[in-house]
């Protein structure tokens, strides 16, 4: 009788510990599906897609959250629980997966506008219409466009630093074209359905 149990409790042992290995990845990336859905493509208003990203540029923006060296409401007090072992675990499932493309309500006169603004001003450094990440430069594809608003106004007031190669040239974009091209260029980015 004695031998069936230490059997029993060893066989427990082995697989509560396989277990637990096996459920890094959903232990890790589950609090993050709250906001940012099931395989990172976001369906709030106010939080990114982060399915499809460049893993390190992935991992540099939690790197940044932690450490307070990027702008957030949120994410930097959430960051700051988690490991660079699981910024890795959070990168290697996020950025494997496809992005969706939820509906968004554009205007086709002001898509064709942010068309021509983005060709002007913003293909320079985001290729391929947004539609290309790295680790520089963000994947604008999937984004929901009240979350660009956020970020460019973010930008704009100064609660997140601007690369001067984009202050430089989203400041002369309003000069030149008015506050409103970046309605224009918003609803550009929200119309891009592709992924390079």
């Amino acid at each position: 009788m004695r031998y069936k149990n230490w059997l029993t409790i060893a066989g427990l042992i082995f697989y509560t510990t396989t277990w637990a290995n096996d459920q890094n990845i959903p232990m890790v990336v589950g609090p993050c599906i709250t906001c940012h859905g099931i395989a990172g493509s976001s369906v709030g208003p106010a939080m990114p897609t982060i399915a499809g990203r460049e893993k390190e540029g992935f991992i540099e923006i939690m790197e940044a959250y932690r450490d307070n060296e990027r702008f957030s409401t949120v994410m930097g007090r959430l960051a700051k629980g988690y490991t660079d072992a699981d910024f890795k675990i959070m990168a290697d499932y996020f950025c494997q997966q496809a992005i969706v493309h939820y509906p968004q309500n554009v205007d086709s006169a002001k898509v064709e506008k942010g068309r021509k603004l983005h060709n002007k001003y913003c293909e320079t450094c985001h290729e391929e219409g947004g539609c290309e990440d790295s680790e520089s430069y963000n994947l604008f594809t999937g984004q929901r466009m009240s979350y660009l608003q956020y970020n460019l106004a973010d930008f704009l007031n100064g609660n997140r630093d601007m690369p001067k190669r984009m202050e430089k040239y989203l400041l002369k974009m309003m000069k030149e074209q008015g506050e409103e091209s970046i309605d224009d260029l918003v609803h550009f980015y929200g119309s891009q359905k592709s992924v390079k």
